[in-house]
């Protein structure tokens, strides 16, 4: 295992992974990092970091990398839906719920997107609650409201 770490407009970035897939998207003070991310090579991700600077920058609306996120078969589940959330756009838990087909899951969707290691990438910032509030966001409601406001084309400060 791993490790680089990049500058944002978000603050610092710690890319995780080994062999070349992306195991793990961490900002600075993220709910659920793990303690250690191993050895560090910041250039172990040369395509992560051109592909978040080109995010970043407005030019990427999509991700073309190898992940290899560690979780169980639901939060997999619940990640892989994720990925479809094109950008620019958003879902609910409850959407997203059915989307996987366990409708009444809405809570469980929640929290598997709460976990969700690879975030960015795996665009758990486009999940809102039902009434259009922002919920909960592990970097940090202000760097949510950022994300959406850059893929809305309305960049706002963080």
């Amino acid at each position: 295992m791993v490790h680089a770490v990049m500058d944002s407009p978000i603050g610092s970035i710690t890319l995780v992974g080994a062999d070349g897939e992306l195991s793990g998207l961490y900002m600075e003070r993220q709910r659920y990092a793990p303690e250690s991310y191993g050895e560090r090579d910041d250039g172990a991700f040369p395509d992560a970091v051109e592909q978040l600077t080109e995010y970043f920058a407005g030019t990427r609306t999509e991700f073309d990398l190898r992940l290899a996120p560690k979780g169980t078969p639901f939060q997999q589940q619940v990640w892989a839906a994720l990925r479809e959330v094109r950008y620019g756009e958003t879902t609910t838990y409850g959407e997203l719920a059915a989307t996987i087909g366990r409708p009444t899951a809405s809570r469980a969707v929640g929290h598997a997107n709460g976990h969700n290691p690879i975030s960015i990438v795996v665009p758990c910032h486009r999940v809102i609650g039902t009434t259009g509030s922002l919920t909960g966001y592990g970097g940090g409601l202000p760097r949510k409201r950022f994300l959406l406001a850059l893929e809305a084309g309305t960049p706002a400060l963080l």
